[in-house]
């Protein structure tokens, strides 16, 4: 079986980036959950939903990781295979990530670092941008640098949840969600400027990558602080706990362990 040490001299030379991306996308998203496993703030006894969603996300990562090995080693030809299932996997991230935002704003489980209102804007928009940089990356598969761009585009949105149980957002608030941004931007400003220093250019798939990011925080912005904001909380949350909770007010800190 091909492995890394053995990669033969005339592949790629873009894949090692990829692929040590992919890695440390990977370790982030790893660290951050086992982060709060180990402090006894996730549980095995969720709901059974948040296991569904655990397995579609953390296999996705799983799947992302496995693509850009297979690259790196030389296996193209059963990455493109293995590149069809994203047909599925994706819009049932979708679904099941959208389903999970909304159960939790309406049982009043919001991370305290996040307005309710904030929660239930960013996820589902965070998840569907994901999908929209996904979708074009398999569309655009034969253009393989803007393939392999936007896919990491895509992928570098899922290191949010990661990032949020790494960083130190209850220090962070009112930025907290800035926070969690400027985290995710670093994937692919990483690759903007490997780029930069390899050919003096940059490919203008990162441009519409991290335009689509950018435009995601800014509609995350403007629709956590509107009117129209606060009728879809209002409909999401009506009969449920959570429309007791004043959805732009951040809920009060947890005790400390």
């Amino acid at each position: 079986m091909a492995t890394l040490a053995g990669v033969r001299p005339g592949l790629d030379r873009d894949a090692s980036f990829f692929f040590i991306s992919a890695v440390v996308m990977t370790l982030v998203l790893v660290a951050g959950f086992s982060v709060h496993l180990a402090l006894g703030r996730s549980s095995f006894d969720a709901p059974l939903a948040l296991h569904v969603h655990a397995l579609l996300f953390f296999g996705w990562t799983a799947y992302y990781l496995a693509q850009n090995t297979l690259v790196a080693t030389g296996l193209v030809a059963t990455h493109r295979r293995l590149g069809w299932l994203a047909a599925a996997w994706v819009p049932a991230m979708v679904i099941m990530g959208t389903y999970v935002t909304v159960e939790l704003v309406q049982r009043g489980s919001v991370p305290f670092f996040f307005e309710p209102l904030y929660f239930l804007v960013m996820n589902p928009l965070t998840i569907v941008t994901f999908a929209g940089l996904t979708a074009a990356a398999v569309v655009l598969r034969r253009r393989t640098q803007w393939h392999r761009r936007l896919m990491l585009c895509g992928m570098a949105l899922l290191t949010g949840p990661g990032f949020g149980r790494l960083l130190p957002l209850p220090f962070l608030i009112p930025y907290a969600g800035w926070a969690v941004f400027a985290a995710v931007m670093l994937f692919p400003l990483a690759g903007v400027i490997r780029d930069l220093r390899r050919g003096g250019t940059v490919h203008p798939a990162w441009w519409w990558g991290m335009g689509a990011i950018v435009a995601m925080q800014l509609a995350i912005e403007v629709g956590s602080g509107s009117a129209l904001g606060i009728a879809l909380y209002d409909r999401v949350t009506a009969g449920t706990a959570g429309a007791a909770i004043n959805p732009q007010a951040y809920p009060p800190m947890p005790p400390l362990l």
